[in-house]
């Protein structure tokens, strides 16, 4: 019996001690928000997400273009309600659509020509209002009351001038004067040739320097 039992301790011995398995070594870095990782993501990623089901990376996009879209959706509706109207039903579009996005051209792009869409309906449907379109926030002059008050009033001019230009020439202004877009960007949005867009925003500045006139 003796013997067996050194012979046993022997051969554990040369096998070793049976040690316990490890679990791995805890993390110190804090639980990342799933909201967090998906701000990380590049777009195309995120929009593949979002063609596959996933609502939360389209809720992503959105975020991150939303206040774009509603400034132009302001700028060219001239007025906030409808403007939050206009931006909330496209958005909706946009995501019941999402699976039609082919990427040809920007998501952004995508997104702007869904918003007009939705704005040229808010007109027509209020076209027996004449809103004043907001066309931004500038502010300039030595900074006295009376300049102020000079610089607000002659932004509202511009305003309700924006406000009267034809939905096609608005649209195409707006895209290129305050938002800063290529003629041929403004061309895919609108679904018009770019000679098309050319025109309508030559049409809508001399239009507008026209009803200015008083203001120069």
């Amino acid at each position: 019996m003796q013997a067996t039992m050194d012979a046993g301790r022997a051969s554990s011995r040369g096998r070793g001690p049976r040690r316990a398995p490890h679990a791995p070594p805890a993390s110190t870095a804090p639980l990342r928000d799933a909201r967090e990782v998906r701000a990380e993501l590049d777009e195309p990623t995120l929009v593949v997400r979002a063609q596959e089901g996933d609502v939360h990376a389209f809720e992503e996009l959105a975020r991150r273009h939303q206040d774009a879209l509603f400034r132009v959706a302001v700028r060219i509706t001239g007025d906030r309600s409808d403007a939050e109207d206009a931006l909330q039903e496209a958005l909706i579009d946009g995501w019941r659509r999402i699976g039609t996005f082919r990427a040809e051209a920007a998501f952004s792009t995508w997104m702007y020509r869904i918003v007009t869409h939705r704005c040229t309906r808010q007109l027509r449907t209020n076209r027996d209002t004449v809103p004043v379109a907001d066309v931004g926030d500038q502010r300039a002059g030595d900074g006295s009351p009376e300049r102020a008050a000079e610089v607000d009033a002659e932004m509202e001019a511009l305003g309700r001038a924006v406000a009267g230009l034809p939905e096609e020439q608005r649209t195409s202004w707006v895209l290129r004067e305050m938002e800063g877009l290529g003629y041929a960007e403004i061309a895919e949005i609108t679904g018009a040739g770019e000679t098309a867009v050319r025109g309508r925003i030559h049409r809508a500045r001399t239009a507008l320097a026209e009803m200015m006139r008083a203001w120069r």
